[in-house]
């Protein structure tokens, strides 16, 4: 079946074609986004769709947690950190408290921007390594 949205054909190939670092930033930026559409939910009242957006974020963290390596020490800090992130989740959905969100969401968007350097450096790395071959 032809995708005829062209939106949607150009989200599949992102996915498709991204690399394992690439991957892991759209992870940051989705759950960035049902933090934030969770927030909107609670001030509106809408409680259902708080809570969905809530589940939505922790199951990308959940993803996140999977996917460390863990033979890398700093992965057990940032096992940590995701556990913690999963708890405040849980909180705020329990709570309808948006200042919960707004503490996991500085987390996540620190994460997201550290996580963007490092596949900007990589990438330097790698066109440095390829000039010199």
């Amino acid at each position: 079946m032809a995708i005829n949205n062209p939106y949607a054909a150009y989200q599949q190939n992102s996915v498709t074609t991204a690399t394992p670092g690439e991957l892991t930033l759209m992870l940051y930026n989705g759950c960035l986004k049902f933090i934030k559409q969770a927030s909107v939910a609670i001030e509106n009242n809408h409680y259902e769709e708080k809570n969905i957006n809530i589940q939505k974020a922790q199951k990308i963290v959940t993803e996140l947690m999977v996917t460390l390596n863990t033979d890398q020490e700093i992965s057990n800090n940032l096992m940590v950190m995701y556990e913690y992130i999963n708890h405040r989740l849980t909180e705020a959905n329990i709570q309808n408290d948006r200042a919960i969100l707004e503490e996991v969401e500085g987390l996540v968007v620190e994460f997201r921007d550290t996580w963007k350097q490092v596949i900007q450096l990589n990438r330097q790395q790698q066109h440095r390594q390829g000039g010199q071959a």
